[in-house]
């Protein structure tokens, strides 16, 4: 029996009779057919059952920015060897000469007993125990190269994981890709004698999809919504902040490690034009030496990061204003370091909220919680201790998950330590409470892996019921 064919379908078939196992791109540039009309001949083809269709991916590996860098100067941790194969150097003069990669290099050449720290009256000095052989990074850095390399080509899965877990240093880029073939069938069609097809004029009409705001945006707006309905206002402040509001000001000590590149995002060469006012400056310093006993740096204070939190946002507006009562939140985009997983993105969204009363407790904190959750269409909660480390008592909220059968962490909460708020002022007790709303949405779209809610999925995203 005869099948109506398009002329694209005859232009396929031909050249897929001479040959085979072409690409949609191999197939356009031989046909002199736009892409479009390549991919739609190849749908329409395999609905006829007249056209084989494989998809394959492949994985490459090539080296990211700090990789490319490293190619050129070597790892930290080799550079660090270098400096104090003559002699031993001071700690203060490697920073110098490393910058912010001191910590990171000093850290792996210990683990590796390459060196050893000698603490003096007054400094630290730094080392050579022995000097090491090419290491199994820089040999993979050196085979990757400028070049795409196969995936399978790595032999040395230990040190391709130990470069992925240090920032743009390795990048694994997939590609997919499709090969068209003909079927039995078609093999014997001749496409000469085949009728051309006519225009349908029964055929359906295309699908129209209205216009929609995504998913994640209107649990952002719903998040929104409860606050304000629950008596709060919102506050709202910039993406990068100085390291004085995102960590200072919150009493996280300048030597954390959540400070460092591996974690946070650092705005290269720009440091904060003004921080706070000099009496504001001078009780959060107070407040860590008396806390932390150590020189508290302003120098350090000024960096400027992409912020870790929206907390820095409420802090400030504490701050600024000093209020004897409030209800106030932040909402917005947060970046963190770190490496891309099902649950963990470097780019997401976060709400922060305080409140300021004579006498707020605990208590009362835990009950705006559990008011906000039934809003949010999650009743069954309970709250566990925990510790943070600019609240005191701190508890973590856990939501029960129906589908997964399990307890999972949400909000974290507490009240304001000391150390944080009477370096501005604030007297009266302060309750703050914040998390990731991507997890509130998560839930209430039974998701496993935030990537989705940023895969552009389109039937995902039309598929979506507004209303939960």
């Amino acid at each position: 029996m005869s099948q109506v064919l398009h002329p694209i379908e005859k232009t396929i078939i031909k050249l897929l009779k001479t040959t085979s196992n072409l690409t949609e791109e191999q197939i356009s540039e031989k046909t002199n057919l736009s892409i479009d009309q390549t991919r739609r001949g190849i749908e329409w083809l395999r609905l006829k059952n007249l056209a084989v269709v494989e998809e394959s991916e492949k994985s490459f590996v090539r080296l990211g920015k700090n990789g490319l860098l490293a190619k050129q100067e070597g790892l930290p941790e080799r550079k660090l060897v270098e400096l104090i194969t003559v002699k031993p150097l001071a700690f203060g003069e490697l920073q110098k000469k490393l910058g912010i990669e001191t910590n990171i290099a000093i850290a792996i050449a210990k683990k590796n007993n390459w060196i050893e720290m000698q603490k003096g009256e007054s400094i630290n000095i730094v080392t050579l125990k022995q000097k090491p052989n090419q290491t199994n990074e820089e040999k993979l850095i050196a085979l990757v190269s400028d070049n795409k390399t196969p995936l399978e080509q790595i032999r040395d899965s230990a040190a391709l994981e130990s470069l992925k877990k240090r920032p743009d240093y390795i990048i694994i880029e997939t590609t997919k890709s499709r090969t068209v073939s003909l079927s039995e069938h078609a093999k014997s069609i001749d496409v000469d004698k085949e009728e051309t097809g006519a225009i349908d004029v029964e055929a359906d009409v295309p699908r129209v999809f209205a216009a929609r705001t995504h998913p994640l945006k209107d649990v952002i707006n719903e998040i929104r919504e409860v606050f304000v309905s629950l008596g709060f206002t919102e506050v709202l402040g910039s993406f990068a902040q100085p390291s004085f509001w995102n960590f200072d000001a919150l009493f996280t000590p300048q030597d954390h490690p959540a400070r460092e590149m591996q974690d946070t995002f650092y705005i290269k060469e720009k440091l904060a034009e003004k921080l706070a006012s000099q009496n504001q400056i001078n009780q959060v310093s107070m407040a860590h030496k008396k806390g932390w006993k150590y020189d508290w740096s302003v120098d350090v204070a000024k960096k400027m990061v992409l912020r870790t939190h929206t907390t820095c946002v409420t802090i400030k507006y504490l701050a600024e204003h000093k209020p004897q009562d409030a209800r106030i939140f932040s909402l917005g985009r947060v970046f963190r370091n770190e490496k891309v997983s099902y649950k963990h993105l470097v780019e997401f969204h976060q709400v922060e909220g305080i409140v300021v009363g004579k006498n707020v407790s605990l208590r009362d904190l835990m009950g705006i919680q559990t008011e906000f959750y039934k809003k949010m269409g999650l009743d069954k909660i309970k709250f566990w201790p925990t510790f943070f480390p600019y609240t005191e008592p701190s508890l973590q909220t856990m939501v029960y998950n129906q589908r997964l059968d399990k307890w999972v962490e949400l909000f974290g909460m507490g009240i304001f330590r000391p150390e944080v708020t009477r370096p501005f002022g604030i007297t009266r007790p302060v309750l703050a409470w914040g998390g990731g709303i991507e997890r509130i949405a998560m839930l209430k779209y039974g998701l496993d892996d935030v990537r989705e809610f940023y895969n552009n999925n389109l039937s995902w995203l039309r598929g979506v019921p507004k209303c939960l």
